[in-house]
């Protein structure tokens, strides 16, 4: 399969409520940043070879034995192999837990507010030119996401703690195809919608 690649290594910026796909090479390093603070971007990740492949948020999980994932932890997919690994990280705080808002999501939680497509639906959207439909849409790593778990076990979604010019920095393990958004929930983000930027720039694998 043939897949667009960036050469740049100047940031990109992602428009309020929108979202993009693109290419990342193994060894790449790719930075995610918060440039006006309190705004998530939800991640997903596909093996270029075969986008069957996708990060898994339980695989992570059970390879990783935490929840709390920031410097040092690694995404792994559905086929147990590592596709990303944090390399830097200056909130520490995300979420791996819940799925990218949609239609419905905004139907359920905001049903006296307009509706919107969604993460969900701008993955999807990003990702078709890619062969990736929505049904293999998985769980995304949403960067900069808060959402405490209580002792209970109960959840809840407060907004991001990140700060203007925050961010965090992963290196592709293999050649991946990646969705990236600016969040449209409004708990998400504190009842905001503001940009993502990100930066991608090449480098050799991590070894």
């Amino acid at each position: 399969m043939s897949v667009q690649r960036s050469e740049t290594i100047e940031k990109e910026r992602i428009e309020p409520r929108t979202g993009v796909a693109f290419e990342l090479r193994a060894g790449d390093a790719l930075t995610v940043f918060d440039p006006e603070g309190s705004q998530v971007s939800d991640l997903v990740a596909f093996a270029a070879e075969d986008p069957r492949e996708w990060l898994s948020n339980g695989r992570t999980f059970d390879y990783e034995e935490t929840i709390d994932l920031g410097i040092g932890s690694r995404l792994w997919s559905n086929r147990s192999r590592i596709m990303l690994g944090i390399e830097d990280d200056t909130v520490g705080k995300h979420d791996f837990l819940l799925s990218p808002c949609s239609k419905d999501t905004f139907l359920h939680f905001y049903p006296d507010k307009p509706s919107h497509r969604g993460c969900f639906g701008n993955l999807a959207a990003a990702l078709e030119p890619y062969g990736i439909d929505e049904d293999h849409i998985p769980t995304a790593f949403n960067i900069f996401m808060n959402v405490p778990v209580s002792s209970s076990g109960t959840i809840e979604v407060l907004p991001p703690l990140s700060k203007p010019g925050d961010f965090i920095s992963f290196r592709a393990n293999i050649d991946l195809i990646i969705g990236l958004t600016a969040c449209s929930a409004y708990a998400s983000n504190g009842g905001s919608f503001k940009p993502i930027d990100y930066r991608i720039e090449p480098g050799k694998p991590k070894r």
